[in-house]
């Protein structure tokens, strides 16, 4: 896998965090609000990215965009606003539960193919697996909170994409993988 070396200093990770509470507000106000303006122009680079909500460490919501489809300040502004009203696992965020918010933020290094699935290490690479119509990801961290191996990892990324949890042993199984920066 190619070096993923995307630094993000902590006045960027302010920002974005900033930026997706702005966003996540401006949804429950009902008015849309001018952003600042990004301090780098790393934030400008068309990355992938996930937004996870919490309250009280229980997931709340989680959207993301997999390839960068505009600049990173943007997709944070998006993901965020659809991580709160439009995961279909939820109900939309309320005002009463912002106060509550935990938010975390995933930017994702581009897919690659994974060469040997011996390689994947859980909590270091994300997934992506895919036959036909069907595709599941699951992030890095998501290994780590479960403390899962790498079989039981990709696994249940099997299953999330609505696959049998041996799938990724079917040749016919297209297996991507990502590593991200978490914050």
């Amino acid at each position: 896998m190619s070096s993923f070396v995307f630094e993000i200093s902590i006045e960027e990770q302010e920002y974005l965090k900033k930026l997706a509470f702005l966003s996540i507000k401006s949804g429950i106000d009902g008015r849309e609000r001018d952003y600042p303006t990004p301090p780098s122009n790393r934030l400008k680079e068309h990355l992938g990215a996930f937004v996870t909500l919490k309250i009280n460490g229980n997931l709340r919501g989680c959207i993301g965009n997999i390839s960068g489809e505009g600049p990173l300040w943007k997709t944070i502004i998006r993901m965020a606003r659809e991580a709160a009203f439009n995961d279909p696992r939820f109900p939309a965020l309320t005002s009463q539960e912002l106060q509550l918010l935990e938010l975390e933020i995933s930017i994702l290094s581009p897919l690659e193919p994974v060469p040997d699935i011996d390689l994947i290490e859980p909590g270091k690479h994300g997934l992506v697996i895919s036959k036909g119509p069907h595709s599941g990801l699951l992030l890095p961290q998501v290994a780590l909170e479960w403390g899962w191996d790498r079989e039981t990892f990709l696994a249940h990324t099997c299953r999330k994409a609505g696959l049998h949890a041996h799938c990724y042993k079917d040749k016919s199984v297209r297996i991507l993988w990502f590593q991200a920066v978490v914050f």
